[in-house]
């Protein structure tokens, strides 16, 4: 960087503070327990490549961008999703086009790319529209004389435009909050799991209730998977323009063979988590950035009422809306809602002067990278504006990764920056946004990223004087 800007006057929000050193394998077991950030020393924000060595697994973590280029590209074919994380997932997702590896990938992303046709930003746009208009009727019908709770009211809207995206119907409250609830409880059961596994230990019946809140995820749109995947078997269904229906349709590229129900659940379920999920951890923390920061609110009202002369905001608006374009990045730079990519090393490999033996693990952390003191000004500071900063061009082309890197990236990023960008203007648009004088809310990192608690927030009229 060219200059030393004083950070210090800059609004940095919460963070867990790093431990001054190294911690030990059994203090760092016990903050691991619940998060997976909250282990991380000083350093860590300053290294390029770190080790850590438990007793059955050699973990890296790597910074060095040109060590993640080489990872997350993966040229070599020598750093494939590691068979830890497909394990804690695998009651949720199974062996879906996330989780598969090689050849199988391959032949899974063949057939589901017909599926993300659903989701072109023009097509899909009404749709969002719809869910959005419905987030807006239910904030302005809740008794706003206290502090609303946000994350279960994002994670509605999201899962809504998915589910609309998905099955071409919209998503009840009751299903909203059984999957809100159901995914709260599969990440507080898998990250004890997680950790017991990395230390071989018995999991302790973790993974079992983990199972068991997947399976109240998978009750909630199992039905309609099941009524349509048998009516199209058996000739009498009617094709739909979605995600679902293409699935239905898709045939395997050597057999011919059509995806079984169980593997269009495992699809359907990964493409619902990942369609919502981070969406909503992203808007969530979105919304608290915004609620301190009333200037930025003002700011940005007066872009959507610049770019929409008062009319409600279509897609063509979304282009000149580079403000809230700009929130919605500083927010996943802040809080990647995925804040670690997990890959396995199938060859003895060195890195950086380090032999990494077959069967090690290496973590990409958007977290750290994105945090990392060599790459960003102020990389702790909420500073939307950096986006357009000459200054940091580079580190936002080559240390800005919360949707992946690669040929694995995220094919829904364009997707989930569209509904966010329309769900944030919307709602600073008819709101005022208030932080209640309360503890700050804590990030805590296990599959995904979300505050330790329910963020709570004032919302008052923006007509208002």
């Amino acid at each position: 960087m060219s200059d030393t800007p004083d950070c210090s006057t800059l609004f940095t929000p919460p963070y867990p503070v790093p431990h001054r050193s190294k911690a030990s394998l059994f203090k760092r077991f016990l903050t691991g327990w619940n998060s997976w950030i909250h282990t991380l020393f000083d350093r860590s924000y300053g290294m390029q490549m770190g080790e850590i060595h438990l007793p059955r697994l050699d973990f890296y973590i790597a910074n060095d961008l040109a060590v993640v280029d080489r990872v997350m590209d993966d040229r070599e074919k020598v750093f494939p999703k590691h068979r830890f994380l497909n394990d804690l997932l695998d009651p949720l997702i199974g062996n879906s086009v996330f989780s598969a590896n090689g050849q199988d990938w391959e032949e899974q992303r063949e057939m589901v790319n017909p599926a993300f046709a659903h989701t072109n930003l023009k097509r899909v746009f009404p749709a969002m529209e719809a869910a959005v208009v419905d987030l807006m009727a239910t904030i302005g019908n809740m008794d706003r004389s206290k502090p609303i709770e946000v994350d279960p009211l994002m994670t509605h809207v999201a899962a809504d435009i998915i589910y609309r995206t998905i099955f071409s119907v919209k998503l009840d409250a009751e299903g909203a909050e059984q999957i809100y609830h159901a995914f709260h409880r599969y990440q507080k059961n898998v990250q004890p799991a997680a950790m017991l596994k990395l230390y071989a230990l018995p999991l302790l019946g973790y993974r079992r209730r983990a199972g068991r809140a997947a399976a109240a995820i998978h009750a909630v749109f199992g039905p309609i998977v099941r009524a349509r995947y048998v009516a199209w078997h058996e000739g009498t269904g009617q094709g739909k323009e979605d995600i679902l229906q293409s699935l239905l349709e898709a045939r395997h590229p050597r057999t011919g063979e059509p995806f079984s129900y169980d593997k269009i659940m495992e699809q359907v379920s990964t493409i619902f988590l990942a369609g919502h999920e981070t969406a909503a951890s992203a808007m969530t923390w979105a919304l608290y950035l915004l609620a301190e920061c009333p200037h930025l609110q003002n700011a940005l009202v007066a872009e959507v009422d610049r770019e929409t002369g008062g009319a409600p905001i279509a897609f063509e608006h979304l282009r000149g809306l580079t403000g809230v374009r700009n929130l919605f990045r500083e927010t996943l730079r802040l809080y990647p809602p995925v804040s670690f990519f997990v890959r396995e090393v199938t060859a003895d490999t060195t890195m950086r002067d380090k032999l990494l033996r077959k069967g090690a693990m290496i973590v990409i952390s958007p977290w750290l990278i994105q945090r990392h003191r060599d790459n960003w000004k102020c990389p702790h500071a909420f500073v939307p504006e950096r986006f357009d900063d000459p200054e940091e061009a580079e580190a936002c082309r080559r240390a800005y990764m919360p949707f992946g890197k690669g040929p694995r990236i995220c094919i829904g990023a364009g997707f989930a920056q569209q509904e966010g960008m329309l769900i944030l203007a919307s709602v600073v648009r008819a709101f005022r946004l208030r932080y209640p004088d309360i503890r700050k809310p804590e990030p805590v990192s296990r599959l995904t990223l979300r505050p330790k608690t329910a963020v709570k927030l004032w919302f008052e009229d923006r007509a208002q004087p």
